[in-house]
């Protein structure tokens, strides 16, 4: 019988002087194919016979390649990867993939149906956040009850994001019922607006508020760090978006008495 590969090579290597292989290095493959039934099936006859073990008719394999398996494996046929649990929530799906503030602002960023410029930017936009110092609060304007530390905010730019657009959305908007007032004059209706609606406006009010800054520099991102700086200011305190908040709170209040006009007594 033919000595194995690793001992002609030691044998060679001792006759020349060199050092061999290690023989007793590795796992022998007789101990992978105790544990692997297919690769039993598929190995040569000569290995089959030095364990002991035979197969039987295609597809099985006999009782003593079951025996010899070592009794801790546990063969569990079935998926590679594990199947997810049912019923499937109703945003595990593709087109849900990003946060629902990433999306809206990436899609209200959008110009022309240009979806990867839009990404681009907002890909921008979240590593300017999370390489920023931490932002300095303002106490006459605050955030948020549940925001985090400042200094906890670079470390999670969705997190970010999301805290700065929804302390500046407003949670009404004005609708104007012509000639309501009386001679044609308009009546101010104050309309309160759902989550969505809210962050859509907020959006929308910083990204009017970035397009009239002074950019710093060209190149293509330089609309991202914009919105980016924009942001920051929103979060400090420092935006014209706060005015317009404010603004737009006020006139809902002094028109409050007009919130049940047009409805049935």
């Amino acid at each position: 019988m033919l000595p194995h590969v690793s001992e002609e090579a030691a044998a060679l290597g001792e006759i020349m002087g060199e050092g061999g292989p290690e023989i007793e290095q590795g796992v022998p493959v007789q101990e992978i194919l105790r544990r692997d039934l297919e690769g039993l099936q598929k190995a040569p006859q000569v290995i089959r016979e030095e364990l002991g073990q035979t197969t039987g008719e295609k597809g099985q394999v006999s009782s003593s390649t079951l025996e010899a398996l070592d009794e801790t494996e546990v063969i569990t046929p079935g998926h590679k990867y594990p199947l997810p649990e049912l019923p499937l929530a109703s945003d595990a799906n593709l087109k849900y993939r990003y946060d629902p503030v990433v999306q809206l602002v990436t899609n209200l960023m959008m110009r022309d149906g240009k979806l990867s410029v839009a990404q681009r930017n907002m890909s921008l936009i979240l590593q300017h956040l999370r390489t920023s110092p931490p932002p300095l609060l303002n106490p006459e304007r605050p955030l948020l009850p549940s925001a985090p530390p400042p200094s906890h905010l670079p470390l999670n730019p969705t997190l970010y994001l999301m805290l700065a657009i929804d302390s500046v959305a407003p949670l009404l908007r004005i609708r104007a019922q012509k000639g309501a007032a009386g001679g044609g004059a308009a009546l101010q209706i104050p309309v309160p607006l759902g989550l969505r609606q809210r962050r859509r406006r907020a959006v929308e009010w910083v990204l009017d508020a970035a397009s009239k800054r002074r950019s710093r520099g060209s190149g293509k991102g330089g609309f991202a760090q914009r919105v980016a700086e924009e942001i920051v200011s929103v979060v400090e305190g420092r935006s014209t978006v706060w005015d317009k908040r404010g603004a737009v709170h006020k006139l809902a209040v002094s028109a409050r008495a007009n919130l049940n006009f047009g409805r049935r007594r």
